[in-house]
């Protein structure tokens, strides 16, 4: 990262600054990787206390993460409080996730990626696409034991926002110069520090925009719309035919007025 030094220091700054304001803070472990990537889709572009109350009208909903697998889309935005595209992308983002979980291992767990070591276990959660970045080192750092520091968009756009890293960096490099920064030993103290401040930031957030369609999407569409457009132009054409046929009977049949 440009300028690395200099971010370095602002880091170290604003990670004494907050231990000394907010104290010590306890990692949460998960016993079971899924449960670490269902809740990290769940708040990746909300605020903590409002995931915290959707994973928890989750577990009241749903029988198991197994239902929530199997239901539809509308349900599950139902119970996340929103219809909005963002959270139909979490629904359609939770369910994807986990039929590839199921599909792996038979069933929607996955205890195993604890017993492969992490070298491993990180490249099997790397495989589950669908669940993105932020979702994966969530669930290394709080499931897998790894070092990793999640970043949600908010996080991010904080960071920028403060001059805390370069602006023109991308996620992926914020992340690695901050796992260079911050120790192993202090990885979610540091993540959990740092999304609280970045959540009490006055500055507005917006979850960030769908991404735009790929190429092959958009000459799909574009070729539905003229199929459309060219089946309609027949239909009205075909219309005009049989108007003009119908007036031209209508014309030699009528009868001739007498003289």
């Amino acid at each position: 990262m440009k300028d690395s030094k200099q971010y370095a220091k602002a880091i170290g700054k604003l990670y004494r600054s907050l231990k000394k304001k907010h104290g010590k803070i306890k990692a949460v472990e998960f016993d079971d990787p899924v449960e670490a990537i269902v809740y990290a889709i769940i708040s990746e572009n909300v605020r903590s206390s409002k995931a915290r109350s959707i994973r928890r009208r989750i577990n009241e909903h749903f029988v198991n993460l197994n239902d929530l697998r199997v239901s539809r889309t509308e349900e599950i935005c139902e119970v996340l409080g929103s219809d909005s595209a963002a959270a139909r992308r979490t629904a359609d983002k939770l369910t994807k996730v986990l039929n590839a979980i199921f599909q792996k291992f038979d069933r929607v767990g996955a205890e195993e990626l604890k017993e492969m070591g992490k070298r491993q276990g990180r490249k099997e959660l790397e495989k589950l696409q669908a669940a993105g970045k932020f979702a994966v080192d969530y669930c290394f750092l709080t499931a897998l034991g790894g070092h990793a520091i999640p970043l949600t968009p908010r996080m991010i756009e904080y960071l920028k926002a403060d001059n805390l890293v370069d602006p023109a960096a991308t996620d992926e490099d914020i992340a690695s110069f901050l796992e260079r920064q911050i120790s192993a030993s202090n990885d979610y103290e540091f993540y959990s520090l740092l999304r609280r401040r970045s959540e009490a930031s006055s500055k507005k957030f917006k979850p960030p925009a769908e991404a735009p369609a790929q190429a092959d999407e958009v000459e799909a569409a574009s070729g539905k719309v003229n199929e459309k457009k060219g089946a309609a132009a027949k239909a009205k054409t075909k219309k005009k035919t049989v108007a003009k046929k119908k007036t031209a009977t209508r014309k030699k049949t009528a009868t001739p007025k007498k003289k």
